[in-house]
């Protein structure tokens, strides 16, 4: 049989590396859609391991595309993204960050390599809230210069806490808070030092009405050393594994739904 014959390869990995390059040559499609999953390796304060960003966006966009090609969809994920746009943790040791220009040439040259494949779509999904603006960008430059369809996804959804956990955050849970932390209690228990976990809520940028993190009409540049804690914004002290299982079901939920999505939309205006 030909090395190129579907008969005769019927991978059971959904990760594009794990190919060969005829098995991609051969399988890649219009329809197919690649992920390209972005964490970090930051700074996240003293209780959550540098690599928590890489392992949300690792461990949720490798299980959204194995249930997604599950459910049908032509799907498949490439190696995440270790270091990328971190640098408003650059003061504290252990940050590993590109600057602006390296990871925007950075993510439009996978997509360049993804357009090769003959594939018609690049999903990035995301796990580091630094890099939300920038590949929001090459969205646009990828598209114009390869053709591809691109899209971003959030990989952690938001989801209140069960039991509370992140009610005491005044909406200002966004870095190595309950949510961040739960998580990485239900994925890697063994990395979270709960003895040094404590509340790090900013409460005097808690009261204004146009400026916010994240859905205000008026952003501000900002240093995650800023706020007068330990580099962490939110309460790290009531997270548990069961709010990270819970954040886990949601999110990966969503993300599978989001990939549907994906597959279906369109821009253009049926012929």
């Amino acid at each position: 049989m030909s090395v190129t014959d579907d008969t005769a390869r019927t991978p059971g990995t959904r990760k594009l590396a794990e190919l060969s390059g005829p098995d991609v040559a051969a399988r890649f499609t219009a329809d197919t859609i690649v992920v390209q999953p972005t964490g970090a390796v930051e700074h996240h304060g003293p209780h959550l391991p540098l690599l928590t960003d890489f392992l949300l966006a690792d461990h949720i966009g490798g299980a959204a595309v194995d249930r997604a090609a599950a459910e049908g969809l032509d799907v498949w994920q490439l190696p995440t993204l270790a270091f990328t746009k971190s640098d408003e943790h650059s003061w504290a040791p252990g940050t590993v960050w590109l600057d602006a220009a390296t990871m925007f040439d950075t993510v439009v040259q996978v997509g360049r390599a993804v357009a090769l494949t003959g594939a018609g779509t690049l999903v990035f999904a995301n796990g580091h809230g630094g890099n939300v603006a920038l590949l929001q960008v090459a969205l646009r430059e990828i598209r114009k210069r390869y053709g591809l369809k691109t899209f971003l996804m959030p990989t952690l959804a938001r989801l209140p806490g069960p039991d509370g956990e992140d009610a005491d955050e005044l909406g200002l849970g966004i870095h190595g808070g309950a949510a961040e932390t739960s998580m990485i209690l239900h994925l890697r228990p063994d990395l979270v030092d709960m003895s040094r976990a404590e509340r790090w809520v900013p409460e005097h940028v808690a009261g204004f009405e146009k400026i916010a993190f994240n859905g205000g009409p008026v952003s501000f540049g900002w240093l995650s050393n800023d706020f007068g804690t330990p580099g962490v914004v939110g309460d790290a002290s009531r997270a548990s594994a069961s709010y990270g299982a819970a954040l886990w079901e949601h999110s990966l939920a969503e993300a599978v739904a989001s990939l549907h999505e994906i597959a279906r939309f369109d821009p253009r205006p049926p012929a």
